[in-house]
């Protein structure tokens, strides 16, 4: 079936056009698979940027349609990443579709999930930490200022590039338009790092990020998340309940800051405020951080991945990496009214076409999943709610994200409670 090309048209560029499809890319590995799709790890064959590597998260629309609302949030994402440029954030380079398929295009990672070198490690030293802190901290802090709350803050939505600078990938749980005084009520995220107020479904805003910060820098320094039981519904009831135990080998600035974003108020927590991003980047702990240095690249990463080439992929997982890489064919249909659904959905990144401008030429450079013994690290879905009749999407491998079926609020509970999977997948 032909494919919806992207054209750089001579309007835009002052050289011959180019057309973009799947042909465009050569597949040389997988990166990652799941039920509406695959990741694979591409080489540019032809056109502008050729040489380089890129990551192709290619979804199939028959799957995405069935649902309203997967349908939405998979247009969502595209549009943020769109929307959004950062250092911390991921790159979306080009966007294209063909009959029964989406295509993006996203800068390949190669460093691989910041969840497996904590795996590795085991913790992270207080100066590490910080480091990777204070990069999502800014990360986190722009997507605010543009009205998005991220919901989903993990190890393994955290990815690093080759030189060790982490970026924010997958976006399928983002809320847009919440600035100052809005909040949505639905139930998401992955539950070890869910502010108490979303476990409750009173409504939240951007404070929730705060929270999973302060979740994740306790896990970064401690081996696991504060709040940990041995089945999904006793984690909930301590994260709303339990008092907040801390290792006392944790230095007194480290504690304060886990504290103050751990506040299970969320007018207390630490971020709160209009200043936002702003109040935390003034905290001691970061005393020693020169946030221009910081956001420029500046500052040296603790950790440079081990890569002996753009193609390597060993920071990956074996499972997917071993597999051979086919994108493969889908005669399936989907009516017209589906498809208008996906207009618009074409796009090429502004960095490409000012490369075009100027003449641009590429020249190629020449473990097994953590799991904490009394909690696995549960995503999920979000669920109808009582006061927001709406579900938005699911969760991720990778660059990847994935929609579970929908599922009354109070089944959840129960089969979290009972130990079933009916309505929670396993990371």
């Amino acid at each position: 079936m032909r494919g919806e090309e992207i054209e750089l048209t001579s309007a835009v560029v002052n050289r011959d056009s180019e057309r973009i499809g799947p042909d465009s890319f050569e597949l040389l590995s997988v990166l990652g698979k799941g039920g509406y799709g695959k990741v694979f790890q591409v080489r540019k064959v032809q056109g502008a940027q050729t040489g380089k590597i890129f990551a192709m998260k290619v979804l199939k629309k028959a799957k995405i349609v069935c649902n309203a609302k997967d349908t939405a949030h998979t247009r969502a994402e595209r549009e943020i990443l769109e929307t959004v440029r950062h250092p911390f954030i991921v790159d979306l380079l080009y966007a294209f579709q063909t009959g029964g398929k989406l295509y993006l295009i996203l800068e390949c990672l190669s460093g691989g999930e910041l969840f497996m070198q904590l795996e590795k490690e085991g913790i992270f030293m207080e100066d590490t930490a910080c480091f990777y802190l204070g990069e999502i901290v800014l990360a986190l802090g722009h997507l605010h200022s543009n009205g998005i709350i991220y919901r989903d803050l993990k190890p393994e939505n955290i990815m690093l590039n080759h030189q060790g600078h982490i970026k924010l990938t997958d976006f399928g749980l983002c809320k847009e338009s919440i600035h100052d005084g809005a909040v949505t009520h639905t139930f998401c995220g992955t539950i070890e790092y869910m502010a108490p107020e979303i476990l409750t479904r009173t409504g939240h805003n951007r404070a929730v990020d705060w929270w999973s910060l302060g979740a994740l820098m306790y896990d970064m320094m401690t081996g696991s998340p504060p709040f940990t039981a041995e089945n999904r519904k006793k984690t909930i009831d301590k994260i709303l309940k339990c008092k907040l135990n801390l290792p006392p080998y944790l230095t007194l600035d480290a504690r304060d800051m886990i504290k103050k974003l751990l506040k299970k108020s969320p007018l207390q927590r630490l971020g709160s405020s209009a200043a936002d991003c702003k109040d935390i980047q003034k905290h001691p702990f970061f005393r020693h951080i020169n946030w221009d240095d910081l956001l420029s690249k500046r500052c040296e990463p603790p950790y440079k991945p081990c890569l002996q080439s753009d193609e390597d992929v060993s920071q990956f997982d074996t499972r997917f990496t071993k597999q051979t890489p086919v994108d493969s064919p889908d005669d399936s249909t989907i009516s017209h009214q589906h498809e208008h659904a996906f207009a618009g959905f074409t796009y090429v990144a502004p960095s490409v076409l000012e490369s075009l401008k100027e003449g641009f030429s590429f020249e190629p450079r020449t473990r097994p999943v953590r799991r904490h013994n009394s909690s696995p690290r549960t995503p999920i879905s979000e669920f109808v709610s009582q006061s927001e009749n709406q579900t938005e999407p699911g969760f991720h491998l990778g660059f990847f994200f994935f929609y579970p079926p929908e599922l009354p609020t109070t089944t959840m509970l129960d089969n979290m409670e009972s130990g079933t999977q009916s309505c929670v997948v396993l990371d």
